[in-house]
């Protein structure tokens, strides 16, 4: 059983994939910071001073200064602030994924489109492929033009 998860696990897909949601993982820490640290402050500043992350509603019927506090009260709380920081992390994500495959598309499209250029042509006496730098055919010795 023990060789069979070794077998499994050293397969080239399964350690790409591994590898793929280590980098995932990490890109996506890097998108919530730019989101929360970056793009969220000025987007605040712009609508009068809001804090998306203090966003709140609470459920319990209380008022509180702030989500820490209402937190820290037991207070139940509708956090939409939270959700729609969350939501731009995910258009980020989407988007950096979309342009990734989009130019990963692309390359292939191209690898596919580049026809290979012919290394053979049809003799014109008999038929048969030769080479393109023939000057005389190999199967009936008819001299080609050049």
């Amino acid at each position: 059983m023990f060789k069979e998860f070794k077998e499994f696990a050293m397969r080239g897909n399964v350690v790409d994939m591994a590898i793929g949601i280590v980098i995932g993982a990490a890109f996506g820490k890097i998108v919530s910071s730019l989101v929360a640290d970056v793009i969220m402050p000025p987007i605040g500043k712009l609508m009068g001073g809001v804090d998306f992350s203090n966003l709140f509603v609470s459920l319990s019927g209380g008022s509180y200064p702030s989500l820490d506090a209402a937190k820290a009260a037991g207070a139940a709380t509708l956090n939409y602030g939270m959700f729609i920081n969350t939501v731009i992390d995910f258009l980020i994500v989407a988007f950096a994924i979309f342009m990734l495959v989009k130019g990963m598309n692309r390359m292939k499209r191209k690898a596919e489109a580049a026809p290979a250029a012919p290394t053979t042509k049809a003799c014109p006496e008999c038929l048969m492929d030769i080479p393109i730098k023939a000057t005389r055919c190999g199967h009936c010795a008819v001299v080609l033009a050049k």
